[in-house]
């Protein structure tokens, strides 16, 4: 395992925060970053989307403990915890490199005292790419979007991706009944959760912009959606940035683009006040998080200068946003943060450079 003091580069700093990078593995393809707790421990979570790539769990003290979840499964998009379960999480499987996904599926995992990690097929779901859970009174739902109907190649996009949704079940043997409740979404390929009209709702991103879907207030209600912002959107992020109690909305442009765009809400109408695209390609990665109780926003890009970076709001400077560089030539796909008490972690899937690393942040 390695150890970095990171010399950052800041661009307009409001404040200064430490970083130190840890190299928790080499993973070819490291793709998903995620966390979970059980029977009272905290784990970062690295998967791969290489053809039997692994999934490792890492805790204890600077995350040196590791954990296998599964050596050889492959294909990993995403790995959320099951609301208020122990130990217990869902997480997107087989969706593979060059968008072969046709046996893309969910399945459900569990850490026991007693024999580790064991995980079972939930359900096939071809060209599943993101996800998440709700709770609806006293039923979980899983929101799944596809990315596509189906493909004939890599650049095939005519047959457009849907927003699903199913009741997870008490156990995975169960299998789970998916329901269509939004259509026609072509490039349905980022997600985020947050807040929309005082509800939480879950944002997805497609050629044509986002949508908010908001789920049903009542038992057996009706889910519902509404545009947020049209042209073409490749992923997404809410945070308030600057504090005013209204968040800002964070996109990637578009698919696999290369511009990071900040938009503030004004009149009902989001603007642009901020992108970021210095050196950029196949922007990947956006996140929303608070970094030492600052709003913050941490984003990469697999090409190109291959980036991980911080957005934050400077109220002192000409630009909106400052850019904090942690690191370049990693291509970050995907991240997380986990807010502890003496420090926050950043776990990050640096594809382009095969790591599977974290980055401890203090002042």
């Amino acid at each position: 395992m390695e150890y970095m003091n990171i010399s950052c580069k800041q661009i307009g700093c409001v404040r200064k925060l430490k970083f130190r990078k840890k190299v928790l593995d080499k993973m070819e393809r490291c793709y998903s970053a995620g966390s979970l707790t059980a029977d009272g421990r905290l784990y970062a979570v690295l998967a791969s989307e290489a053809v039997d790539g692994p999934c490792f769990a890492y805790t204890g003290e600077d995350f040196s403990e590791k954990e296998v979840i599964w050596e050889n499964g492959g294909g990993t998009m995403s790995l959320l915890q099951i609301p208020g379960a122990n130990g217990e999480f869902i997480a997107v499987r087989d969706f593979f490199p060059g968008f072969k996904s046709e046996g893309a599926k969910l399945v459900w995992g569990k850490r026991t005292a007693d024999s580790g990690w064991s995980v079972k097929d939930l359900a096939p779901l071809p060209f599943i790419h993101r996800f998440d859970m709700f709770c609806v009174r006293d039923d979980i739902y899983i929101l799944a979007a596809v990315l596509c109907g189906s493909k004939k190649d890599r650049e095939d996009w005519s047959d457009p991706g849907k927003v699903y949704i199913g009741k997870l079940p008490a156990t995975p043997e169960e299998g789970i009944e998916f329901i269509p409740i939004l259509e026609n979404l072509y490039k349905n390929h980022g997600y985020c959760r947050g807040n929309y009209g005082g509800r939480d709702a879950a944002f997805v991103t497609h050629e044509g912009g986002i949508c908010a879907i908001l789920p049903p207030q009542e038992k057996n209600g009706d889910w519902e959606a509404r545009e947020v912002l049209s042209g073409a959107t490749g992923d997404v992020a809410l945070c308030d940035l600057d504090g005013d109690g209204t968040d800002e909305l964070i996109t990637i442009e578009p698919f696999h683009g290369d511009r990071f765009v900040v938009r503030k809400l004004y009149d009902g109408e989001y603007r642009e006040v901020f992108s970021y695209s210095k050196g950029t390609q196949f922007a990947h990665a956006v996140t929303s998080c608070s970094l030492r109780g600052v709003p913050s926003v941490v984003c990469g890009a697999r090409r190109g200068n291959g980036e991980l970076f911080v957005l934050q709001h400077n109220k002192s400077e000409k630009e909106w946003c400052n850019v904090t560089v942690l690191d370049s030539g990693v291509g970050p796909s995907n991240a997380t943060v986990i807010n502890l008490e003496n420090m926050d972690v950043i776990v990050s899937a640096n594809h382009t450079q095969n790591e599977a690393a974290i980055y401890f942040v203090t002042e």
